[in-house]
């Protein structure tokens, strides 16, 4: 089981999951997503459970497969034109290169730190890459976007794709995983005042099974907005920035309509701000469908 467990005062997230000794290709299991919800914060109701079955959580795994990868086992290890780094799994988790330090967080060490120490069969290769430095994760052992696509058909490749391929419930429970702790740092970044409305319009969005998905999918797809790197004029376009404008009380449906709506508004202000040189407007049509989605009626 993973509980969640959100509170203002602690601001805090614990991630408590029972171990197992294979964590690929099980079914029937529960996972449950417990919001238990602080005295401090009032939303008109008493905190009940979410709960994920293994199969919505795989759900959740492969609708942000088909958002991000349109779905495809190619789609699973791609380096996209313009940037310095790989975008790999269903969640285009960044890898950089050895002495490349971009503004994005990296997340797949991350990841791959999640799936080693859930018994996942890693690729040997991947395990035998050697450290950045002591005590740090391995580099992306290619250097460049023309390296990585002379290198499509290797098997280096093919493992690397069957390896994401056969995990794509380890990465969507990576993904819960990040949300659990996005909360605390977000409310640490918030200012003071507005962190109790944070708190209420994230566990109102919490609140059903498809809202879990648009929160583990945006937190994904834009990040906290947490990382100073983060922004343009100041201004940063992560989930944070999404749910501080909200001000609503419904949940369900009325929260996910207006998640959806305030990320909209929220990316639209992120590509009036981005230097025209990244031509972010050619992105704008494909991420505003995506955050329809999250109202349930896509």
């Amino acid at each position: 089981m993973i509980a969640l467990y959100f509170g203002t005062a602690q601001k805090v997230a614990t991630l408590v999951e029972k171990q197992r000794s294979s964590t690929q290709h099980q079914t029937g299991r529960i996972l449950a997503l417990c919001l238990l919800l602080p005295s401090t914060v009032q939303i008109g109701r008493a905190a009940t459970p979410v709960h994920l079955s293994d199969s919505e959580a795989l759900r959740i795994g492969r609708k942000i497969w088909q958002n991000e990868c349109n779905g495809t086992v190619a789609g699973l290890t791609s380096w996209n034109a313009g940037e310095d780094f790989a975008s790999l799994g269903i969640g285009h988790f960044i890898w950089y290169p050895q002495g490349v330090h971009g503004p994005f967080e990296e997340s797949f060490p991350k990841f791959l730190a999640f799936a080693q120490e859930r018994h996942a069969n890693i690729p040997n290769w991947i395990q035998h890459l050697p450290a950045r430095s002591i005590g740090e994760e391995p580099a992306c052992p290619w250097n460049s976007r023309s390296e990585f696509l002379r290198d499509q058909n290797s098997q280096k490749m093919r493992e690397l794709r069957q390896f994401l391929a056969g995990t794509v419930d380890l990465q969507a429970k990576f993904l819960v995983a990040r949300l659990q702790q996005s909360l605390a740092k977000m409310l640490d970044e918030a200012a003071p005042a507005e962190r109790a409305n944070v708190e209420r319009q994230f566990a109102r969005v919490a609140s059903t099974s498809h809202g879990c998905y648009a929160l583990v999918d945006y937190v994904n797809f834009k990040g906290e907005g947490v990382l100073h790197s983060e922004r343009y004029r100041g201004q940063g376009w992560g989930l944070l920035q999404v749910l501080e404008p909200m001000d609503g009380s419904g949940d369900g449906a009325a929260a996910a309509r207006e998640f959806s709506n305030s990320a909209a508004a929220i990316l639209r202000r992120r590509v009036q701000n981005s230097p025209p040189e990244r031509h972010e407007a050619r992105w704008l049509p494909g991420w505003l469908n995506r955050v329809r989605t999250y109202t349930g009626n896509s």
